[in-house]
């Protein structure tokens, strides 16, 4: 089922690819959409406000893992691409070690500052305690979290974008069920809708990871030492560190606004079912960029100059279209989208939650830019570029936020505004460097 994506079409080789992962990742979304919906009809809009402010914590944590597992998955294209079969073993050896030692610290580091989390998030007492509980369950499924996103990144990279898809769709199915099960039927709260997603992670986690030991003789070399190189480790961090710092670094900006979010109290803390629609709606451009990422990756390992780009145009024109439509989409369905988590009654709530979908979805053109480019520098080997990107995308959005709420005026309005302004300032950065290093960045130098 791996596909050769320097070869055929350049149009139908990414949209092939791509169709799987947007598919699972919107799945993988809906582990936590499960349990905000269920939470949010169920347990009140205490218990919804818990579960999305910890929503907002994992994807941080989460982050760190994914970004680190997307870089190593763009080393291994390279080397797919460069049909380096002993590179691409040594690299898969050296990533597996490393991303599993970090994610055991960061699960231990979870657990021990767990309490100053209320501080840090300006979380209301009321919540806390729902919050917490819900936190001490979900940390358990950190290490099911590197299993699967480890062995989906490397399928991908080497062309197989289906495999992770099936998994995923089990294993959502399935925290449906638990859901509803632990949440309505045993009446476990919050912590029972942790337990649901925590047990589906670890059922897709440890499904992937068969199936890759079984199917592809490269992921063997995880379990032969001889494979495990100290200048293989060095450039999986070269790859792997940047990328994650530039997807850690993208979601703790997002977790400092959640925290001045926070500070507007309980009902403006609850528009997380409006953060939700919003990452629902923009998720399948961050996923094509991440599929396009790929296709780069591949043919720059194979030096195809003129599939590069090709393929850039051609992901442009597709991504603007379906920011296009969904925008339009979003900003028309703004209220009925917020009732499918919210109760009609919370009119205050949906209020709030329709200003800022209103506002974000009219700009979803700037953050599918954003992904492309995002893809694009990490496949060229180039993921410290993308580290400067989310920092001036995320630094303008955090100060802006800081400064347009603090004004009477304005209000908690100004944290929407902040964001498509930053993601246009990173577009307009990222766009004038690629016409400035054009001939660099396809010297093939890796």
């Amino acid at each position: 089922m791996n596909r050769d994506l320097t070869k055929g079409s350049v149009l139908k080789s990414m949209l092939l690819f791509s169709i799987p992962m947007i598919l699972g990742d919107l799945l993988q979304q809906c582990y936590n959409i499960v349990d905000t919906l269920i939470v949010g009809q169920f347990l009140g809009k205490n218990a919804l406000a818990s579960v999305g402010s910890s929503f907002t914590l994992m994807t941080f944590i989460t982050s760190i893992i994914l970004g680190l597992c997307m870089g190593s998955g763009a080393l291994f294209s390279i080397r797919y691409g460069q049909k380096d079969e002993k590179g691409l073993r040594e690299d898969v050896c050296a990533s597996f070690f490393f991303i599993a030692l970090i994610t055991f610290i960061l699960t231990v580091i979870s657990y021990i500052f767990l309490n100053q989390l209320s501080v840090f998030l300006h979380v209301p007492h009321e919540v806390w305690g729902d919050m917490k509980g819900y936190l001490i369950v979900i940390f358990i499924g950190i290490p099911a979290i590197f299993l699967y996103n480890y062995f989906a990144s490397y399928l991908r990279a080497v062309g197989n974008s289906m495999i992770p898809l099936i998994f995923l769709a089990i294993s959502a199915i399935l925290n449906i069920v638990l859901d509803l099960f632990f949440v309505i039927v045993l009446k476990l709260g919050v912590e029972g809708a942790a337990i649901a997603t925590m047990i589906s992670q670890y059922l897709s986690g440890i499904g992937i990871s068969i199936y890759s030991l079984i199917k592809n003789i490269q992921v063997r070399a995880i379990m032969k030492l001889q494979y495990f190189h100290l200048k293989r480790v060095h450039k999986v961090i070269s790859f792997s560190v940047l990328t994650c710092i530039q997807q850690s670094v993208m979601n703790l900006g997002i977790l400092m606004v959640q925290g001045l979010v926070n500070s507007f109290g309980t009902v403006v803390m609850a528009f997380a079912a409006a953060v939700k629609i919003d990452a629902f709606a923009y998720m399948p451009v961050q996923d094509f960029g991440n599929a396009f990422s790929t296709f780069i990756a591949q043919n720059y390992g194979a030096k195809e100059k003129m599939r590069i780009q090709s393929g850039l145009k051609s992901a442009v024109c597709l991504s603007m279209g379906f920011c296009i439509i969904i925008s339009t989409i979003v900003c028309i369905f703004a209220k009925d989208l917020m009732t499918i988590f919210i109760d009609a009654k919370e009119t205050e709530i949906i209020m709030e939650g329709v200003k800022y979908l209103k506002i974000e979805g009219a700009f979803y053109c700037g953050i599918g830019c954003l992904f492309l480019l995002y893809g694009l520098y990490r496949a060229l080997g180039k993921p410290g570029m993308s580290v400067v990107l989310t920092i001036f995308s995320l630094g303008t959005r955090v100060v802006l936020a800081y400064v347009l709420s603090a004004i009477p005026a304005i209000g908690v309005t100004g944290i929407w505004w902040s964001v498509p302004i930053g993601w246009a300032l990173a577009d307009l950065i990222g766009l004038i460097y690629y016409r400035c290093k054009k001939k660099e960045l396809l010297s093939f130098n890796i």
